[in-house]
């Protein structure tokens, strides 16, 4: 039987969460960062202004369950803008985002002001003081609707500027370098 193999990797900014470039536009992809094997796949995606922590395997099984709500999903997130304990209750509790046309509520999470992380600044400038304050926030979801974290920050007035996803279950981001790979045995 063929063993599986697993990879944590961290996704730059500017970079498509897949192997193959459906726009042929001069992005980077998932195989620039390593010789994966056949069959990789990206458990879930991140979007390409995102950054973060991504899993891959050769293993269906895994990815389906890994996407499933089962595991919690952490982001740290810069919104333009202050945060107060107002839209963090809200972020709590549920907003009402776009999702394939229709509303939806997002389902109950956790949400909290953090410190800002000091991650190491991207590629792309994302903007100075003269524009006015920003702040950050910690996001935990157990579901993955497209582009929901953004979309959640802007339905409680104040959109994303940076988005990090730093956890997955009991899987951290933990200091692996920005397009660092690392095989590992399993992830459950």
């Amino acid at each position: 039987m063929k063993k599986h193999r697993h990879f944590i990797i961290h996704k730059p900014w500017g970079m498509i969460s897949q192997f193959v470039n459906p726009a042929k536009r001069k992005k980077k992809l998932l195989g620039d960062l390593y010789d994966f094997p056949e069959g990789t796949m990206a458990i879930g995606r991140l979007d390409v202004p995102s950054e973060g922590l991504l899993l891959l395997t050769t293993d269906g099984k895994i990815s389906a369950e890994i996407r499933s709500n089962k595991y919690e999903k952490e982001y740290y997130v810069q919104v333009d803008g202050i945060i107060t304990k107002k839209e963090i209750e809200q972020l709590k509790n549920g907003v009402e985002i776009g999702f394939n046309g229709k509303k939806y509520i997002t389902k109950p999470g956790k949400a909290s002001i953090i410190e800002d992380p000091k991650f190491p600044l991207r590629t792309m400038k994302i903007r100075d003081e003269r524009h006015g304050p920003t702040s950050w926030v910690s996001i935990i979801i157990r579901e993955g609707k497209f582009r929901q974290v953004r979309k959640m920050t802007a339905a409680v007035g104040l959109p994303t500027l940076r988005l990090i996803r730093v956890r997955i279950g009991e899987i951290e981001l933990d200091g692996l370098d920005i397009n660092g790979v690392i095989e590992v045995e399993s992830f459950l």
